[in-house]
């Protein structure tokens, strides 16, 4: 072998050792998924995570578990960013986006979705009755009422009224965590050691009418991989789908990182993106939480104010989470 033969050796071996793909997260089996244990956003989380335990405990499904557990902010009128009693859009009109995975890839999803108080269970329905994985608007209302959902008015009067009074200016300019919460993502690890969540939403107040965020779009809002770990995020929508934030999440838990490492990445990236197109990061915030297969959980966000719930068998705890903005 000549010396210009030998460098050319050199650089192929170097070339397939570049392109050699990292080492996916496999689990001994001393790592065995630690189950149950339930995660959920912001602190209305503490109240879904009670009924979503209640399934696990038992050793029920992680599927039922985020579906039900998630149904328990949809019920309540006083929630005003999920299911009845959610703020409108600029119209007037109570417009809802959800979705649903299961530990088998198997998906549902629903966007605009006006009058069915429970978006998620139409997600389900969607993911196990027909062909398709999302339904919107009206085709999303036709097919809920085939399966025996009940059509009602979700506007309640708080919501209305604080409506017209925003009707005055008509300003479009979403105040971070003025709320407190938004989204309600859910991500479960059952007994069984599968994995399943569920993300739903009203959306922003005052959006434009047929506006859609990240909650109903799996890859963005919500994903599981049951081999691997399910991620679920909260906060302004536009900017989790830029990055595809959760499949994000859940690839870099793939790759060996913990979950808040995951999570912490993924507002970077998101941080990154706002720098690139010249827009202040500190006028948006987001938020991820993760459960790997192993039951390593965690939670990161943009800016100080975001919340989760964790609950195992030590209980039902409310977590700040670390943030980027100091």
């Amino acid at each position: 072998m000549n010396r210009r033969t030998f460098f050319k050796w050199q650089a192929l071996v170097a070339a397939g050792l570049a392109l050699k793909p990292m080492q996916s997260l496999a689990l001994t089996p001393q790592e065995k998924a630690k189950g149950p244990l339930v995660l959920s956003t912001w602190n209305f989380g503490l109240q879904a995570n009670e009924v979503a335990w209640k399934i696990l405990d038992r050793g029920g499904r992680a599927l039922d578990a985020v579906e039900q557990g998630v149904r328990r902010c949809e019920d309540d009128p006083n929630e005003r960013s999920v299911g009845y009693g959610g703020r409108p859009d600029r119209d007037g009109r109570v417009t809802l986006d959800a979705c649903i995975m299961d530990e088998m890839a198997n998906i549902g999803s629903v966007a605009c979705l006006e009058h069915i108080k429970n978006p998620i269970s139409v997600a389900r329905a969607i993911m196990e009755k027909t062909p398709h994985v999302m339904l919107v608007g009206e085709g999303a209302l036709q097919f809920a009422l085939t399966q025996g959902f009940i059509k009602e008015n979700l506007l309640v009067p708080d919501s209305e009224k604080e409506w017209k009074e925003w009707l005055k200016t008509s300003a479009y300019k979403p105040i971070v965590n003025i709320e407190n919460h938004d989204t309600i993502g859910m991500i479960a690890l059952d007994k069984a050691g599968n994995l399943s969540g569920a993300c739903t939403t009203s959306g922003m107040a005052y959006k434009m009418h047929g506006r859609v965020g990240d909650s109903p779009i799996i890859g963005a809002g919500l994903f599981v991989d049951n081999e691997v770990g399910a991620a679920t995020a909260t906060g302004h929508g536009e900017e989790v789908i830029r990055v595809a934030g959760c499949h994000l999440v859940v690839e870099l838990m793939r790759q060996g990182r913990t979950a808040e490492e995951a999570c912490q990445e993924a507002v970077l990236r998101v941080v990154n993106a706002q720098k690139r197109r010249n827009k202040a990061v500190d006028a948006i915030q987001i938020g991820f939480i993760a459960l790997r297969k192993d039951g390593g959980s965690g939670g990161y966000c943009l800016q100080k104010g975001f919340s989760y719930a964790k609950h195992n068998s030590s209980g039902n705890t409310l977590v700040n989470a670390d943030y980027y903005l100091r």
